[in-house]
Order: C-alpha cells, then structure tokens, then sequence
C-alpha cells in the first residue's frame, strides 16, 4: 500500500473498518459529497491503540481527523462535514433537523434489528473474542443465541421499517426526499447494507418489498468518494503536529469554560474522556487534551447520546 506524501495527503482521515455499519453511512455521505479521505483503518475489536491515544478512551468506529481535531460518533461527524464542505449538500430539500432526527431511527431501532437478526443468524460462528469485545463495549452479554430466539420479532421488526422506506418511495421518486440523495438516504442504507454484507441470507427480507432495491443500487452507485490509505502511526504524527481549531463555549456552558470535564456515550461504549472544556453548542461538546502520542488534541462529541459531567 502506497502511503501518499503529506502534501498530497486529504484532510479527513477516517478512522474506520470496512465491514463497520456505521463507517458505511458516513462513506455513502462522502459519496454524496465526492470528498477525498483517507481511511486509516483500526481494528475490529480491541485493542486500538492508536485510536485511543487520540479519542482518550473512546473506542467506537467511526472516528473522523482532521488534523489534531478528532471527531466522535457518525452523527457529528456528518454535521462536522456538511460544516466544512456544504456542497453538494447533505440536505437537498433543507431538512436539516428532520435528517439528523432520523438517524436516531436508524441508528437505534433499526440497528437494532440489524444487529438481532445478522448476529442471531450467524449464531456459533461468531468468533469468541468479538463475543467478549462486543460484551465489554455494551457492558452486558453479547448472546448470538439469545439473539436467535428474537430473530423472528426482529425479522418482523426489519420488514415493517423498511416497509416505511417503500411507502416513502411509491410516488417514483429516485430517493427518499427526492431527486437528489441526502442523509436520509445514508441512514436509510447502511443497516440494509450491514445485513447484506455480514449475513446475504437475511437480504430476502428486503429484497422483495416494492421500490426498495432499485433504491439501494442508486445508492450504492453514489459510491465513496475518493479513498486512500494512511497509516496508524501517520495519524498520529499528523495530530501531534498540528494546532487544533480553537472553538467558542455556548453561554449556557460558561461556568464550565477551561475546566475538566468528563464525557461518555450513554447507551454503550461509555468509556469516559477527560479533558478541559473548549467549545460547545446545542450540537456538540470539545474537550481539550494531551496524550504522549498524539500531542494537544481536541476532541468533539455530539450531545445527544452523550453526557457531560464535571
């Protein structure tokens, strides 16, 4: 692999793996957008290093660079993009709230789903050290064959939201809020993705329901954008020689200015991160930091599904 030189290396570094559900929604966004990235790809289970020198413990895929800003979660890392590079826009009819609300859908109930249905089919093939990652990120057992037993529920499950992205597409248009694909689409997609990808015998659950397929190849067809590779270690080395953004706290966060706070995810993965509070919005929170490795950081959160304590 060809490791391009710094001159010519693209700003996003996307910290991902290729089999990740939630990494393919935001590449189905980098499509949109026909962006140059970079995947610096991490490992599937821990241990993450490298990821974790410059997150501060937050290990969950995907996690997007741009030079000594890390940012965390798909949901801000698709505001993050849209921010810098608002064309072609992720928002073709300006649904900007009602997009981002509905990944709370996808991201939540049909994953879910997803999840059920690919890891309950799968059952004892699943490799017992993902079983004891996926264990130690939810913080409670991760039981394909628990999973088995609820596969019928969520098969049903599956079926009846994807029966809400046909009857959204009965009128002929090309996608889900018109003619041109935006993140709704993304959201849309990538939990079909998932299922087809790791487990192809569930696809039959989808593959039938009226307007579904012909969507999911044009949106497949968007593509990526334009993908490279970076190393873990050059990741490192960018972010530990670059400044940071400086950022503006939100009035309703002044008290907390300058002062350490502790963020964590609160569904699963709640590895907390520490640092002094730099910036923060309705949107987002930034915690400033220092690690060995990566040098003075930045790192952002989304607050919805985030908690912020000091």
């Amino acid at each position: 692999m060809v490791i391009p030189e710094r001159s010519t290396m693209p700003d996003i570094l996307f910290h991902q793996y290729d089999s990740s559900p939630f990494s393919e929604k935001v590449r189905v966004c980098l499509g949109i957008k026909k962006l140059a990235w970079a995947a610096v790809d991490q490992p599937v289970i821990m241990p993450k290093p490298e990821l974790v020198a410059l997150t501060g413990g937050y290990r969950r895929i995907p996690v997007m660079q741009i030079g000594a800003d890390i940012y965390c979660d798909s949901q801000l890392i698709v505001r993050e993009l849209e921010r810098r590079f608002p064309e072609p826009t992720l928002f073709p009819q300006g649904d900007h709230g009602l997009a981002h609300a509905n990944a709370m859908w996808s991201d939540r109930a049909v994953f879910q789903a997803a999840v059920a249905i690919i890891f309950g089919g799968l059952g004892d093939k699943v490799p017992a050290a993902f079983i004891n990652d996926r264990a130690a990120l939810s913080g409670r057992p991760f039981n394909p064959a628990a999973m088995q037993a609820a596969v019928p529920h969520m098969e049903a499950q599956l079926r009846a939201h994807v029966a809400l992205l046909s009857d959204q597409l009965a009128d002929g248009r090309r996608f889900l809020t018109g003619d041109r694909a935006g993140l709704v689409d993304a959201n849309g997609y990538y939990n079909l993705w998932f299922i087809h990808s790791a487990f192809p015998t569930a696809a039959s659950l989808f593959e039938s329901i009226a307007h579904v397929p012909e969507w999911l190849e044009r949106v497949k067809a968007i593509g990526h954008g334009k993908r490279s590779a970076v190393s873990r270690e050059d990741a490192l080395d960018i972010a530990r020689t670059t400044e940071p953004m400086a950022g503006t706290v939100a009035p309703r966060d002044a008290e907390l200015e300058g002062k350490r706070v502790t963020v964590a995810a609160d569904d699963y993965g709640r590895d907390a991160v520490d640092g002094l509070l730099v910036g923060s919005s309705e949107h987002h929170v930034s915690i400033s930091r220092e690690d060995p490795q990566a040098g003075q950081v930045v790192v952002h959160f989304p607050r919805i599904g985030f908690s912020v304590q000091n």
